[in-house]
C-alpha cells in the first residue's frame, strides 16, 4: 500500500515527538551523574567515620586483656594435684577469661589499636577519674592495675603443693578478681553504651560470683583473703 504524501509528512513529526522526551531524559541522567562526580570537587565532603572504640574503651580493653593474661598464668602455675573443686574453679576461670581475651583482642584489631598499653590505667586519668563515686583503684605492683600479683608471688605459687597451693591460689585469684571488678565498674561508669560496656558488666557479675566462692573455700581451709 502506497503512503500518501500527507502520511509521509506526518511520520517525521510523530517520530520527533516520541524521541524528544527520551532524549531529554537521557540528558538529565547524564547531568545528574556528572553532578554526583563533580560534587566532591566543588563541595569537598568533610565526613570522618566515627572511631570504632573510644579512648576509654581502648584503654580498658588493653588493660583488662593484660589482667586476664595474668589470671591464666596463675592457673597454669597451680599444682595439678590440688583438690578437684579448686582445680575445677581454676579451669572455669581460665575458660571464661581466655574467651574474653579473644573478644577484646578482636575489638582492638578492628580499632587498629595495639594489644598492649604503654600507659596502663591512663584511661582513668581523665576528669572522671576524680569523681568520688568511682571505684578506688589499688595495686600491688608497678603496673598500677589493681589486684595484680608480683613476680615473687607467682614464683611461690609455682612451687607450692597441696593445701598450701590451694590457699595461695585462692588468695591471689580472689585479690585479682577484686581488682578486675573495680576496673570493670570504672569502665561501666565511664562508657555510655555498647559492647565494651556490656562485657564489663558481665565481668562484674561473673567475677563477683567467683570471688564469693573463693572466699568460702578459703574459710573452709582456715585461711583469710589477702589484705
Amino acid at each position: 500500500m502506497t503512503e500518501t504524501p500527507a502520511l509521509q509528512q506526518k511520520r517525521p513529526g510523530r517520530i520527533a515527538r516520541v524521541w524528544r522526551p527520551l532524549t531529554i531524559a537521557a540528558l538529565a541522567l547524564v547531568l545528574v551523574a556528572t553532578g554526583m562526580l563533580l560534587r566532591p570537587l566543588v563541595f569537598p565532603e568533610n565526613h570522618s567515620a566515627p572511631p570504632i572504640l573510644s579512648q576509654v574503651e581502648i584503654g580498658f580493653t588493653q588493660d583488662m586483656t593484660a589482667h586476664h593474661e595474668q589470671a591464666l598464668i596463675m592457673v597454669q602455675r597451680l599444682d595439678p594435684g590440688v583438690d578437684p573443686t579448686v582445680r575445677q574453679l581454676a579451669q572455669q576461670i581460665a575458660d571464661t577469661q581466655r574467651m574474653e581475651i579473644g573478644t577484646m583482642l578482636g575489638w582492638l584489631r578492628l580499632a587498629n589499636a595495639s594489644p598492649d598499653s604503654k600507659h596502663p590505667m591512663s584511661w582513668m586519668s581523665s576528669t572522671a577519674a576524680h569523681d568520688h563515686s568511682m571505684p578506688t583503684m589499688t595495686s600491688t605492683n608497678s603496673t598500677s592495675m589493681p589486684g595484680m600479683a608480683t613476680q615473687t608471688e607467682l614464683d611461690s605459687l609455682a612451687t607450692a603443693r597441696g593445701k598450701d597451693a590451694e590457699i595461695q591460689f585462692l588468695q591471689l585469684m580472689l585479690r585479682h578478681h577484686t581488682g578486675g571488678v573495680a576496673m570493670a565498674k570504672a569502665a561501666d561508669q565511664l562508657i555510655a553504651s555498647g559492647p565494651v560496656k556490656e562485657t564489663a558488666r558481665g565481668m562484674i557479675t561473673t567475677q563477683s560470683q567467683e570471688a564469693g566462692l573463693m572466699t568460702i573455700m578459703l574459710a573452709q581451709r582456715g585461711s583469710q583473703p589477702l589484705s
